[in-house]
């Protein structure tokens, strides 16, 4: 499921919501999110601390912002896990591995050593990855995990995500302002305006046949497509 709109339109903000990561008290909320027929908004943080990281997990836009530098590729790949299980060090690190090799880094035992400026951004990149998928979540929320790549290892990391989907049978939540990204991962996809959803239909139908004049201003903002029709 893909959210596109441009920049303050309330993408980053409906990923923390689901994600439960947005300041609790300091915001007024109305309407219910429900993940498995429960209203995650009427949780505990106690509660809701058992959901995030193991069910519900997130890809944010800079791992080099959200890992640790001080602390090794391998250990911060495993932290859900520390979280969420009673594993021991040796069973922990077995996972790992296999998430390092899952999403495809080369050398699992020489890249759990490193740290992430040993790494370049595609790598750091799955090694989030690999940290949101370690411990089988259903529900995968992608922020943007593409925007800071060149186009190369951008198309590497789509690939991957749909790799993760349809072998592991994750959900995927993405989150972009670029269409033609979201059109090569996507099955369906809500357009996000002033933190409203203005339209909410398969990609096919959202490029096709685009029913609101947003969305038509989107799909004509995609370097080198022709024009619709005209927005006013």
């Amino acid at each position: 499921m893909g959210f596109v709109g441009e920049s303050g339109s309330g993408k980053t903000m409906l990923a923390l919501a689901v994600a439960g990561l947005n300041p609790r008290g300091q915001t007024e909320v109305t309407g219910e999110i429900r993940y498995g027929g429960v209203d995650l908004l009427k949780l505990s943080g106690k509660e809701l601390r058992q959901i995030q990281g193991k069910d519900i997990s997130m890809i944010f836009q800079e791992p080099m912002t959200s890992l640790n530098p001080l602390m090794k590729i391998g250990l911060q790949i495993e932290e859900p896990l520390k979280l969420h299980t009673n594993l021991s060090k040796n069973d922990r690190k077995t996972l790992a591995l296999e998430a390092i090799e899952q999403v495809e880094l080369p050398n699992p035992e020489k890249t759990y050593e490193k740290f992430p400026h040993q790494l370049s951004g595609g790598q750091r990149q799955r090694a989030m990855i690999a940290a949101a998928i370690i411990t089988k979540p259903q529900l995968l929320i992608a922020d943007e995990p593409t925007t800071a790549l060149d186009t190369v290892v951008q198309g590497q990391i789509i690939e991957l995500l749909k790799k993760i989907n349809e072998s592991a049978k994750v959900g995927i939540l993405f989150i972009s302002h670029d269409l033609s990204v979201v059109r090569k991962l996507c099955t369906r996809v809500a357009v996000m305006h002033n933190g409203k959803i203005v339209e909410d239909a398969s990609t096919e139908d959202i490029f096709k046949n685009p029913q609101n004049d947003y969305t038509v201003s989107l799909i004509n903002a995609i370097p080198g497509r022709s024009k619709r029709r005209r927005v006013i």
